[in-house]
């Protein structure tokens, strides 16, 4: 049975996947850029920012997150786990704009919430 996702998650994956999709189709682009011009330039590598659609994807994949981590910060809070240890929890929410790895252990665990 497929487990049933929030729209945070749903639209947190499809944002992550197109993400994925555009970087992609950067690199490729870089590589071709490369063998003709053979340096990738600023203005160049500006030129492919836009032209793939990474740049609004990442945008797109940043918003998905932090309305994901909105969520799951609501959502957890109804859970004994959270009354438990909420000074710990808390604290850990209060660091993902200054912890990189904080924030990726939070969208992990906010994609395991059901």
């Amino acid at each position: 049975m497929k487990p049933i996702l929030s729209k945070a998650q749903l639209d947190y994956m499809k944002a992550k996947t197109k993400f994925e999709e555009r970087a992609k189709v950067m690199e490729k682009k870089i590589e071709l850029a490369r063998e003709s011009h053979g340096n990738v330039t600023q203005e160049i590598m500006e030129g492919l920012v836009v032209e793939t659609g990474f740049h609004d994807s990442f945008n797109d994949m940043t918003a998905a997150e932090n309305n994901l981590i909105q969520w799951s910060h609501t959502t957890i809070k109804h859970d004994k786990t959270y009354k438990d240890n909420k000074n710990e929890i808390d604290m850990m929410y209060s660091t993902l704009h200054s912890n990189p790895e904080m924030r990726a252990r939070i969208i992990q665990m906010a994609m395991k919430i059901r």
